[in-house]
């Protein structure tokens, strides 16, 4: 995975998201381009003339352009912002608390399912395990599904970020935020505590499993049966 670009996700509105980012990143490489030549031809250029004391037609161009550039940056932005914010009818509704030092979540849609989440030591992971990124119960999730996540704390303010969801939302005592996702596939996605919260910050990963409707139905049935 590139550590360079943007992070992938597999999330749909993170499509809308990347050409946000190149749009921007076009804009920028024009005004890049303009203003160097600009620059350059200046600095070469050793025609002189005292008489020429002002140019009102490009004073007004290098005016009204930059204005039509922010505008045109600041329409797709706009859009994607609450895009980004809107939370729309869900399948599935989880509960995630933050505690010094790990993670609880609560599905309350089925009979009050309860669970924390700790990180996995370094000396008990497996084979093809992340270390500092494993936990000893994920947070399952049914794909193409809309899932809300309430997130809240019980002791001091975390942040509950997974960047290959798109998602990111502060966890503050007293304070219940919120925030949705659809996940288009399966997979194993993982996030960290984002907000400096103690002396074991880092070591407070999240982790987001998105199984079929059927695996995830299966899970919920063995949480209920233990």
């Amino acid at each position: 995975m590139s550590t360079v670009s943007i992070s992938s996700s597999c999330v749909s509105v993170n499509g809308t998201v990347n050409f946000f980012h190149d749009h921007a990143m076009v804009v920028l490489v024009l005004i890049i381009s303009m203003v160097g030549y600009g620059a350059v031809s200046l600095m070469t250029n050793t025609y002189k003339s005292r008489f020429t004391l002002e140019g009102q037609q490009i004073e007004t161009i290098w005016t009204i352009a930059p204005a039509l550039v922010l505008v045109v940056l600041a329409l797709p932005s706009l859009r994607l912002l609450y895009l980004l914010d809107e939370v729309n009818a869900c399948n599935l509704t989880i509960k995630s608390v933050g505690h010094q030092w790990y993670w609880s979540y609560e599905y309350s849609d089925f009979l009050n399912i309860e669970f924390d989440s700790y990180m996995v030591p370094t000396s008990d992971l497996n084979d093809g395990d992340f270390r500092l990124l494993e936990v000893d119960n994920r947070a399952v999730v049914p794909v193409g599904s809309d899932v809300r996540v309430l997130v809240t704390s019980a002791d001091v303010i975390h942040s509950w970020t997974v960047p290959s969801l798109g998602v990111k939302a502060d966890a503050v005592p007293g304070r219940l935020n919120q925030l949705s996702f659809y996940v288009k596939y399966p997979g194993v996605f993982y996030g960290q505590c984002s907000e400096i919260c103690g002396a074991n910050h880092s070591f407070m990963p999240i982790v987001i499993e998105a199984v079929d409707v059927e695996d995830f139905m299966n899970w919920v049935n063995s949480l209920v049966a233990a």
